[in-house]
């Protein structure tokens, strides 16, 4: 018998993807709720504590409510929605994080998963704060780039319509009231004192998330180089087999002269990179918004907790 996973809101789009994953997998046993019973507490509750890892696919206020329905001491409860990331209760479910965050993930019974636009920005900014090369007082801005995926089924359905809004045909900027649910976990899992100005934008694709980080060299410490941060990078993420540092002002990109920001798209993998002048530093990163931003992330924390191959299944 395998691990037995329960996956509440396996019709979300983040449900859906953990069970693509898992279901190609000899390791699981994935309990499933009749149709009928979605919505029955008691049902919920009994497949909830029959779990050795339960997933919860669901908003905020409905994950507290599941969460509260679990009694096994046993049970891992994964939640992918915004309401525990900061929970002191709760462990961040981003392996990369820092060196002691896998044994943390092994070790609690609650991981709470990473939004995908935080994913990006804290893999960026967390070994720069920890290496005193970006003050945590820095006041930031980023701007994030997604797939209309990332807005769920009723924005998906919405780019997907014959005829599509012409409105939904170019870049769309959003979350202007720069409140986006996604600050408190930047800034909590960074270390950076003040909320980054976070511009994110859909587009007229189906996935893939750039994050950019634009640094005057003026307001750095004289010794945040291009060549240091590079070297942050690369000695923070040294040997993780799902964060690849590509070179200081990457030839390939530049020679192209334009980002792909769909290159990670279908992996579990984030690329970082640096890029430079005299005057100003660029960073930027890039993952599948649906792979290491949401799903995918959600797995290897899983794979992590259970002791199994981070990258079964991935």
């Amino acid at each position: 018998m395998g691990f037995k996973v329960y996956v509440d809101g396996q019709e979300g789009t983040t449900g859906l993807r953990i069970h693509e994953y898992l279901a190609r997998r000899g390791d699981i046993e994935l309990l499933r709720i009749a149709p009928e019973l979605r919505k029955d507490t008691a049902e919920r509750a009994r497949l909830l504590n029959a779990a050795d890892v339960a997933f919860l696919c669901l908003p905020d206020a409905a994950s507290r409510e599941a969460a509260a329905l679990v009694t096994n001491p046993n049970t891992c409860l994964i939640d992918a929605s915004t309401a525990f990331r900061t929970d002191p209760g709760w462990v961040f479910g981003l392996p990369e994080l820092a060196p002691q965050q896998r044994e943390r993930l092994r070790r609690s019974k609650r991981i709470a998963n990473p939004g995908c636009h935080a994913s990006s920005f804290i893999l960026l900014l967390r070994p720069l704060v920890d290496a005193g090369l970006v003050p945590a007082n820095l006041p930031l801005a980023a701007t994030s780039i997604t797939g209309y995926s990332g807005g769920g089924k009723k924005m998906i359905e919405q780019y997907q319509a014959v005829p599509k809004e012409p409105a939904l045909t170019s870049p769309r900027p959003y979350a202007l009231t720069l409140t986006h649910k996604h600050l408190p976990e930047m800034m909590a899992h960074t270390g950076l004192v003040a909320p980054p100005l976070l511009l994110p934008v859909v587009a007229d694709y189906y996935k893939g998330l750039a994050v950019s980080v634009p640094l005057h060299r003026s307001q750095l410490p004289a010794a945040a180089t291009p060549e240091a941060l590079q070297s942050a990078f690369e000695r923070r993420y040294a040997g993780e087999r799902f964060v690849q540092v590509r070179p200081l002002r990457d030839a390939a990109t530049l020679e192209g002269g334009f980002f792909d920001v769909q290159a990670c798209n279908d992996s579990n993998r984030v690329d970082i990179f640096v890029f430079a002048s005299e005057a100003q530093i660029l960073l930027m990163s890039r993952l599948d918004n649906l792979g290491k931003g949401a799903s995918g992330a959600a797995v290897q924390a899983m794979n992590v907790h259970l002791g199994v191959d981070e990258g079964l299944g991935l």
